[in-house]
């Protein structure tokens, strides 16, 4: 009992106080290098659009990500394009719906299924507003499901493929979603390896967003990863609207000079040999 308190006090112990930081807090507002991200899985079944929407107004963020949402979640949320005139939509009835808004401009954005043919993603490219380029990957990998789908198999192989991306990419990368994983599994920490990526809640908290409605049984499951040139201005757990999962608000400022000041986690042999491994999986 001792051993295993013990090992899962190792797991969340980044995520306290007593962790390390891997990301940075800026320390000067720079407005035209900033951008707020709202990322809300809204549990398809629930009907309190309204709630949704207020919390979007409310908090006003740069960029918004609206998980499980089908036909009607787009339809009654369709009033943001009034503020929002960049989006992307995918309305699906399977729960793996995304509605991306955007009130910066987002470029060669698309729609990728990058493991399984009813699992969207959407890739795009925002550009802050002294220019500078974002690559954005906005994910919702399927959990592994008893009965359903009991391994994690397609989960960790979208991951770690978006991370081979991540890694690859000549801009500032950002990657937000519903990963259906907890902060401190090995899948995550693997992503982060693998991506180069930084996890800003890091030495701040957990931010649990799932399970809504039980305050004993919540875990991390909503995240935003970001490349090693961006600092962070602040990052928060909003009000629930009765969807089963808080939304989840970061603000962000790009700052090139970062790369310097803050680094990710290295991956070793065993690590890559363990990511081919998952990639190849089918």
């Amino acid at each position: 009992m001792t051993l295993n308190v013990i090992y899962l006090f190792t797991l969340i112990m980044p995520f306290t106080i007593l962790g390390k930081k891997q990301v940075l807090r800026a320390t000067k507002h720079i407005q035209d290098q900033s951008l707020s991200i709202m990322i809300a899985n809204v549990f398809q079944d629930n009907t309190n659009t309204k709630g949704c929407l207020n919390e979007v107004y409310t908090n006003n963020p740069d960029i918004v990500l609206l998980l499980e949402t089908n036909s009607r979640w787009d339809n009654e949320t369709a009033e943001l394009a009034a503020k929002y005139p960049f989006s992307v939509k995918v309305a699906l009835e399977n729960t793996y719906g995304m509605l991306l808004y955007s009130k910066l401009e987002l470029t060669d954005a698309k729609v990728d299924y990058i493991v399984e043919d009813d699992i969207p993603s959407i890739h795009g490219i925002i550009s802050l507003k002294n220019g500078q380029q974002v690559q954005l990957y906005c994910l919702h990998p399927t959990p592994p499901v008893p009965q359903e789908n009991p391994r994690s198999t397609e989960r960790d192989k979208e991951l770690l493929l978006v991370a081979d991306k991540a890694k690859a990419s000549k801009l500032p990368v950002i990657v937000v979603g519903d990963l259906n994983d907890v902060a401190w599994s090995y899948t995550t920490e693997l992503f982060l390896k693998m991506s180069g990526l930084l996890d800003p809640r890091r030495g701040r908290g957990f931010f649990n967003s799932f399970h809504a409605h039980y305050p004993i049984m919540r875990f991390p499951l909503d995240h935003a990863f970001i490349s090693t040139d961006f600092k962070l201005k602040g990052m928060k757990r909003l009000s629930n609207f009765d969807s089963d999962h808080f939304p989840i608000f970061i603000s962000l400022q790009y700052e090139a000079v970062a790369t310097q000041q803050q680094e990710g986690l290295e991956a070793d042999a065993d690590d890559i040999e363990l990511a081919e491994e998952k990639k190849s999986k089918e």
